[in-house]
């Protein structure tokens, strides 16, 4: 069976490979567990992520467009799923955890309706879908991290409900001023700092992630801060929450699962957007050198220890200030200037293929 045709049903009974036996560590969104004495509180862990996959059956995208995103819409699925849980850390917190069959708290049942495959909802696939058409990406062509982390920011402007700020770090390069000026908000605000979403897109190596980077892409997963990566394999993408070993832990999009339609309280069945098998592990020298990396910081003090923590990381640059060789529009300007513009339009028709190679 192909695997971007498995339904809900036979991934829920198929053959699942169970969690390993072994003493080594297990890393989750910067949580540490053991497999040997924690198994339940990994496997209640990880249910309680978003796991958002392919569906069928939803409202037209743009009216008249596909009715499912089986086949392309992978990496805007993982897309969902890191912002998913820059929401939940924001609205519910990193140790919520999801109770099946239980009645959810507001802030969930909001999260969760962001997503849903309708016009309207702020990250739904309509959306993120239809914000590429205006970068030249047309409805049902394959994105990669970079585009899909550009398309977020752009989306994140209209939730006034969350009120993030979604920066993307261009040239490897992490500016701390540019980051502290679109967190800060107006002195007579109650709180002076808006919550952080920093994704970065990395290439790690040129076909293959080069093994000098297996080690500082461990050590993100262990960060408090960590969203995780979205990455995977050419025309594949997966969203990636963890390691344990050499193994990489991660949420696969690729099960077509009935659209489904919230009624007039905003509540529908939840059961299918979270992972309630042991999660799919693959070896990281499998991983396609293309990602982008996410970090939530809710507070300044948050990012300055993000700052700290990520000293030795060789994977991206972290300055103070704007190399005078760089230039980058606003994280939340809709107007940049024309060179803005057109380095966006060279960012997104570049497809992962230009990155600068970095260097150890």
């Amino acid at each position: 069976m192909d695997a971007a045709t498995l339904t809900y049903d036979s991934l829920r009974y198929g053959e699942i490979e169970d969690f390993p036996e072994t003493s080594e560590p297990v890393w989750i969104l910067g949580k540490q567990f053991s497999a040997l004495t924690e198994k339940d509180e990994i496997l209640a862990d990880v249910a309680s992520r978003l796991w958002l996959t392919y569906r069928k059956n939803f409202q037209p995208i743009g009216g008249t467009g596909p009715t499912s995103d089986t086949g392309w819409g992978c990496m805007l699925r993982c897309g969902q799923m890191i912002l998913g849980q820059a929401l939940i850390c924001r609205h519910l917190g990193r140790d919520w955890t999801w109770s099946p069959g239980q009645r959810q708290r507001a802030e969930y049942i909001s999260i969760l309706n962001a997503f849903i495959d309708k016009k309207d909802s702020y990250y739904s696939i309509h959306q993120i879908a239809q914000m590429g058409v205006g970068e030249g990406k047309s409805i049902g062509q394959w994105y990669g991290p970079n585009t899909v982390a550009q398309v977020l920011k752009k989306l994140a402007i209209f939730d006034s409900w969350s009120r993030l700020a979604v920066h993307v770090a261009m040239d490897n390069t992490v500016v701390i001023e540019e980051i502290k000026g679109a967190c800060a908000l107006p002195e007579e605000e109650t709180a002076l700092w808006k919550p952080l979403v920093l994704l970065i897109p990395l290439r790690l190596g040129l076909s293959d992630i080069n093994e000098a980077y297996f080690e500082p892409l461990k050590q993100c997963f262990m960060m408090p801060q960590s969203l995780g990566v979205i990455g995977g394999k050419p025309n594949s993408a997966h969203y990636f929450i963890g390691f344990v070993g050499h193994e990489l832990i991660y949420l696969d999009p690729h099960t077509t699962q009935p659209a489904v339609d919230p009624d007039e309280d905003g509540q529908f069945p939840d059961d299918s957007y979270h992972c309630q098998h042991p999660p799919c592990r693959m070896h990281i020298c499998e991983l396609d050198p293309s990602i982008a990396a996410g970090f939530f910081c809710q507070t300044e003090d948050d990012f300055d220890d993000w700052c700290l923590l990520r000293k030795g990381l060789p994977m991206f640059e972290l300055v103070e200030s704007q190399p005078s060789h760089l230039i980058t529009a606003d994280v939340l300007n809709l107007t940049p200037d024309f060179s803005d513009s057109d380095r966006l339009e060279r960012f997104f028709d570049s497809e992962d293929e230009e990155f600068e190679i970095l260097s150890l």
